[in-house]
């Protein structure tokens, strides 16, 4: 709740969310926890695919310095590393993470939107973000902490 709040943002999981995500999902569910003095002080939510641990979200009740870092990526990764997967996605955003070795990449989403005018709307806005996307994932390759081929 508190990273919502600093966030300004609205809780959308929500109770029942974590109760359906328990149902459904519950073997493919990573959930990494901080504790201080035996309580609960953090969590980062992950789910696990065949090959691929993605992180999802993140939450905090107080400001610990780096802690996001550990729970979020060092953690994970070596939850990775453990279970023998083959790569950690940590989610679009954060030009943050490059540094940390989460160079940019394209990823695939679907989605189905029954107005067709709005549909067409949105195709027409997604080709014109793919072109965007596609330059800035060039421009920051230069950034990248992995030595480039070539």
């Amino acid at each position: 709740r508190n990273t919502v709040d600093r966030k300004w943002g609205g809780a959308y999981l929500t109770r029942d969310f974590f109760f359906r995500l328990h149902e459904t999902m519950a073997d493919n569910t990573v959930l990494i926890v901080g504790r201080r003095e035996g309580r609960i002080v953090c969590g980062a939510l992950n789910m696990r695919g065949a090959d691929t641990l993605y992180g999802r979200n993140w939450g905090c009740d107080t400001r610990f310095r780096f802690l996001h870092f550990e729970a979020c990526y060092y953690q994970a990764i070596d939850y990775a590393i453990r279970e023998g997967l083959q790569r950690v996605e940590a989610g679009a955003q954060g030009q943050h993470k490059i540094q940390r070795g989460y160079v940019p990449v394209e990823t695939y989403s679907a989605h189905w939107i029954a107005d067709r005018n709005f549909r067409r709307a949105v195709a027409d806005y997604l080709q014109r973000e793919r072109d965007a996307v596609g330059d800035e994932i060039e421009f920051l390759a230069d950034f990248s902490p992995f030595r480039q081929e070539g």
